[in-house]
């Protein structure tokens, strides 16, 4: 498998023109401006990870595929592992997040450098350099906090956040701490440009109004506003919401090659590809290639395994992904996983469901109370994990629904 160093080689005028074709960028800033800085000298881009959970799942991997393009350009990589903002956490969708111990988020940060490191070289002239936000902001007293950055805020630019007006509407509300957390993550863009000329800024498409609040205050310290450039989420196992690990259509990185080979065999075609695209490292000729022999009939089943193996191989080792494959073919061969399983389709205006009613309706349990049974036994399983909560809902989506060892559906939940 050839990993693509040089972007005229794989038929491209920029490197920014490959990372769109790759569909790993949504939004940017400047485009002109970015598309020479990325084909001149080296430059010095960042990307930060919050420590709000103790490891990344493979959603993050679009992030670091796109970092490590860039490193492989010769440009200069910061990981920014929010020692500071981990303590707060981005605001979610809806209520609050737990605040979690000093030392947990410390032990959560140092297991998140390890596994950023086993993805971007960390040694070499452009090795990634790791840095934590806690070292620029603890210093800080409540008083510098307010005059030197939160001056520079407006509250009708803060409010305009989607997920900031969201929560200000709802029962829960939303607390100056989340409320605040725009501050800081525009502080650290300004922070790296003035210690390390950091001119280019990563982050989720999620995360686009909060990349911008930094460049303003850029522009607030008479500075040049600096490029970002803003990358898809990655869609999830159910094919329709993006990865989480609340939605249950994760894959973990630090889960078992066999059970993430697995998870990866299970997705449709069409998110198979997509997933191809983001993140994979092969380079345009071959996916273009594999594409059109697919087309002309080649089983796309031999595609999701070259992609389940380069997955496993990325986080475990090429012998894990190749046992991981035989593992698979047995368990395939045995009837573990049915070719042809029956499809069924469940409305319910597009709100989640609870595991056992789910299960019920799609006619693999003749009660709650049975589903509840196998739930109990370790019977059930959802896209290949094993189902533990009976209290679960399950969100609107595709999955492969499993109880017991011989009944099978595919579900869509909508």
């Amino acid at each position: 498998m050839a990993h693509v160093t040089d972007f005229k080689e794989a038929g491209f005028n920029t490197l920014l023109e490959e990372l769109e074709w790759r569909g790993l960028i949504s939004q940017s800033t400047d485009r002109d401006r970015l598309a020479e800085a990325l084909n001149g000298e080296p430059i010095t881009y960042y990307c930060g990870f919050d420590p709000t959970a103790a490891s990344l799942h493979i959603g993050n991997l679009v992030q670091l595929i796109n970092m490590r393009h860039l490193q492989l350009a010769g440009h200069h990589p910061i990981a920014l592992v929010g020692g500071a903002t981990g303590l707060i956490g981005d605001p979610r969708q809806s209520g609050e997040r737990t605040l979690n111990p000093k030392d947990v988020v410390a032990g959560w940060a140092d297991r998140l450098k390890n596994q950023i490191g086993g993805i971007l070289d960390t040694e070499g002239a452009n090795a990634v350099r790791f840095v934590s936000n806690y070292d620029w902001t603890a210093s800080m007293t409540v008083i510098d906090f307010l005059r030197d950055v939160g001056k520079n805020f407006r509250l009708g630019t803060m409010l305009a956040k989607d997920t900031v007006a969201r929560r200000l509407n709802s029962e829960e509300g939303i607390s100056f701490t989340e409320f605040s957390y725009q501050v800081l993550q525009g502080n650290d863009f300004l922070h790296l440009f003035d210690e390390y000329h950091c001119t280019l800024e990563l982050g989720g498409s999620d995360q686009r109004f909060n990349l911008l609040v930094g460049r303003e205050l850029q522009r607030q310290y008479n500075q040049k506003a600096q490029c970002i450039i803003t990358m898809p989420l990655l869609v999830g196992l159910d094919g329709v919401n993006k990865m989480s690990k609340s939605k249950h259509n994760y894959i973990g990185i630090t889960e078992e090659p066999n059970e993430m080979f697995g998870k990866v065999m299970s997705l449709s075609d069409d998110l198979m590809w997509n997933w191809f695209d983001l993140l994979s490292m092969r380079s345009n000729e071959e996916i273009q290639q594999l594409k059109k022999e697919c087309e002309a009939g080649r089983n796309p089943r031999d595609a999701k395994v070259m992609l389940a193996k380069e997955i496993v191989t990325r986080f475990h080792n090429a012998e894990a992904a190749d046992a991981a494959e035989q593992e698979f073919i047995n368990r395939f061969r045995k009837g573990a996983v049915p070719e042809n399983i029956p499809e069924v389709t469940l409305e319910n205006n597009g709100e989640a469901m609870g595991i056992l009613k789910l299960i019920k309706e799609a006619g693999l349990a003749p009660s709650t109370t049975e589903a509840g049974r196998n739930v109990t036994q370790g019977g059930v399983h959802l896209n290949g994990e094993k189902v533990t909560d009976k209290a679960l809902q399950v969100q609107p989506g595709t999955y492969t629904l499993q109880v017991g060892k011989r009944k099978w559906a595919k579900v869509t939940l909508k």
